[in-house]
């Protein structure tokens, strides 16, 4: 009988994760619970997905504004710092700047406008345009935003981020002057020594400091990429993909997680002899059309994955084929003329007219995005996510 179902998702339910749990094993129990009690089965290039949140968790990676505070220290000294391009977010990065504003005299805090790099608003680009503001060439005080714009509040969080982020400042003991301008190059009017706080921008941000005269620069995946006093830490990515977890902790993204992708495939071979793919997710990619957010806080979408989620799609975009190749059929010899194509279509596509329109994305880039779509970052109570006939296509 034809399958009339094409990729299903599933997010799957599994005990709160505490330090020093084996999560491994729990995922692989959590995911044949649920095969027990759903019933599906298992099949070949099935890809669970866990989500980085329990993979650090399950590591005690954590890390105190303390910890924080000393490596900044030990970088700068009490030289003033610019601390530019962060993104606006309570979550993401209030704690880390509370943690390197305590190691500091005195902070430049540079915003950019009217949005932070993954679209959280500062201002409306429409009223940008009203006040004759260019954001590509005007730096403005925090004075002349106060005077041009007045108090404006996040739509979703209610929260004027730019008095929350110098209140914080301050709360540690630290002077504070606010600039916003979309040229890192601006902070160097006002120190010589930067930390940037953008993410996927960031090596192109250091290299332009340090080639326009910057002495200390570094960004946040500079700062805690080693134990602070036992602290938690990431040696790739420092603070990037941190999350809040109380008022003066944050949980890093998880470090070395390639042996438990590997771990839970290689489990879930012995219990189900079928070969599984495994990945750790954080954010997916994707736009708020109202919010404006992209999402993609983290510094990459997934961490580490088994090897058959290497790549990105190779596909052939059907209508392209109903439309032109086999405009003159219809029916069960349109079906039968679709599926042979597939069958036999190339290893590469790229460039070929039968896949324009298809998702020039990596497999991990979109399967991390359906993974955190389903999960959620609330109460849902699934950071498990079990994915089949992904890789299934029409003529299957």
């Amino acid at each position: 009988m034809e399958r009339k179902v094409g990729t299903v998702v599933r997010g799957v339910r599994a005990p709160i994760i505490r330090e020093g749990d084996d999560l491994s094993e729990i995922v692989v129990n959590s995911i044949m619970d649920a095969q027990a009690a759903e019933g599906f089965s298992f099949n070949d290039k099935d890809v669970v997905g866990v989500t980085e949140a329990v993979v650090a968790r399950a590591q005690g990676n954590y890390a105190s504004i303390d910890d924080i505070a000393t490596d900044v220290k030990a970088k700068f000294s009490d030289k003033t710092v610019g601390v530019i391009f962060p993104i606006l977010s309570r979550n993401r990065f209030a704690i880390c700047l509370k943690g390197i504003a305590k190691g500091l005299k005195k902070v430049v805090l540079m915003l950019s406008y009217p949005a932070d790099e993954v679209g959280n608003h500062l201002v409306d680009l429409d009223l940008l345009d009203e006040k004759g503001i260019n954001p590509y060439t005007d730096v403005l005080t925090e004075e002349k935003y106060r005077e041009l714009f007045g108090v404006v509040l996040h739509p979703f969080t209610g929260v004027d981020y730019v008095e929350y982020y110098k209140s914080l400042i301050l709360e540690m003991g630290a002077e504070v002057e606010i600039v916003f301008s979309n040229n890192c190059k601006t902070i160097l009017d006002y120190t010589k020594n930067v930390i940037t706080c953008d993410i996927h921008t960031r090596e192109r941000t250091k290299r332009i400091l340090k080639a326009n005269g910057g002495e200390i620069i570094c960004a946040l995946d500079d700062i805690l990429t080693a134990s602070v006093d036992g602290s938690g830490y990431n040696d790739s990515y420092g603070l990037l993909g941190s999350n809040k977890a109380t008022e003066t902790t944050v949980k890093l993204f998880p470090r070395n997680c390639q042996p438990f992708v590997d771990s839970v495939a290689a489990k879930l071979n012995i219990k189900t002899g079928k070969n599984i793919e495994v990945m750790v997710y954080g954010d997916g990619a994707f736009k708020d059309p109202v919010g404006k957010i992209w999402e993609l806080a983290d510094p990459v979408v997934s961490p580490a994955y088994t090897s058959g989620l290497e790549g990105q799609p190779n596909e052939i975009k059907l209508k392209y084929l109903a439309d032109n190749n086999f405009a003159h059929l219809s029916g069960d010899e349109l079906k039968v003329a679709i599926s042979d194509y597939i069958k036999q279509k190339s290893d590469n596509l790229v460039g070929q007219m039968e896949s324009q329109g298809t998702t020039p994305r990596r497999l991990t880039d979109l399967i991390g995005s359906l993974c955190d779509l389903t999960s959620g970052s609330g109460d849902k109570g699934t950071p498990i996510v079990f994915i089949q006939n992904y890789f299934d296509n029409y003529s299957k």
